[in-house]
């Protein structure tokens, strides 16, 4: 068969079968009188086996040492091109992610553009200061394109150094809109450290949407996640934080910080006899520890109103004597400064 009719076969260009035999690939069985490649059906076999090696992902030498190899094993092969596949569609996904974020940045020129790319290259630098300065860089430069929202949450979401993670924040609290609801997507992720971040950027962040994201997760399962989101509610002054953060104060969870947060929110008068309602309500429970109870008791001494008060007369009787001396230096506290 001539090099012309294999070509029609196998799809293969004769321009192509040429390159396939100066590489040794193929070897033509033999020559017409005219000096004509001749092939035959095993040459053609050939040519399709390379032809499906090619679309598997191996070079024009490797599909012919796969051929030639007697100890060739399919499997190993497979494997091989498994990882580099997997490692090419890696590339291209994160090439791809970095153009739509370019385009997202709707640069009016190259100025603009190499500029944003310069900062999410930044964002994704090994240095721990690099990529602080980019956040703090991506929210100060008001002339310049800013970093796609999406490029901060993702760095925010990943980072572990604190300086850069609050440079992080700060930018997004300076992001506009789109940040609360990405933010809130990192609340469901399987990985603690993630979870939290995401909280704390929430935390960080003005308005009524982040606010509502850190309330739906005062039910989440995760503990340290609702004393985290109560702490950021209750720093808003939201009521709803209350019963988390007397939660925190029982389970000795940034207790301190908990009632202080508590102290805030009982600073309107109607509220108070409410969150001192609630702290009697734990320290009569027969299940509150020793410990416990110590802390609700420190916890009533941020607790302005008569409610308060009158309990705490009460708990410098207390069968407890950790918690009635507590409660005694207390009502002492509120006397001097009453």
């Amino acid at each position: 068969m001539l090099i012309g009719e294999v070509a029609r076969r196998s799809g293969v260009s004769a321009r192509m079968l040429r390159h396939y035999e100066s590489l040794g690939l193929v070897h033509p069985s033999g020559r017409t009188g005219s000096g004509y490649r001749e092939f035959s059906e095993e040459d053609i076999r050939r040519i399709f086996h390379i032809e499906s090696l090619r679309a598997l992902g191996l070079s024009l030498r490797e599909a012919g040492r796969a051929l030639d190899d007697s100890g060739f094993t399919p499997s190993a092969l497979v494997d091989d091109l498994i990882r580099r596949t997997r490692t090419r569609i890696a590339a291209e996904t994160e090439l791809l992610t970095r153009l739509r974020r370019i385009h997202a940045a709707e640069p009016t020129d190259w100025r603009d553009a190499l500029h944003v790319v310069t900062l999410l290259q930044a964002l994704g630098s090994q240095s721990a200061g690099a990529r602080q300065r980019a956040a703090l860089t991506s929210a100060s430069s008001a002339d310049r394109v800013p970093v796609p929202v999406e490029a901060l949450v993702e760095a925010a979401l990943a980072e572990s150094d604190p300086y850069a993670a609050g440079a992080l924040r700060w930018a997004l609290a300076r992001s506009g809109d789109g940040a609360p609801a990405l933010l809130a997507e990192g609340i469901g992720s399987p990985v603690a450290a993630v979870r939290e971040r995401a909280v704390r950027s929430l935390a960080e962040m003005p308005g009524d949407e982040a606010a509502g994201h850190l309330r739906e997760a005062l039910t989440h399962p995760d503990a340290v996640l609702r004393g985290q989101a109560a702490l950021a509610l209750g720093a808003r002054g939201e009521a709803e934080a209350v019963p988390a953060l007397v939660d925190m104060v029982v389970e000795g969870r940034n207790d301190t910080e908990a009632a202080d947060a508590l102290s805030v929110l009982a600073g309107d008068n109607p509220a108070a006899d409410g969150i001192a309602t609630l702290l009697l309500d734990r320290l009569a429970h027969d299940t509150t520890e020793p410990p416990a109870r110590g802390r609700l008791t420190q916890a009533l001494a941020g607790i302005p109103g008569a409610v308060a008060s009158r309990a705490l007369v009460e708990l410098s009787h207390d069968a407890d004597r950790a918690v009635a001396l507590t409660a005694t230096y207390l009502l002492q506290l509120r006397d001097t400064q009453g």
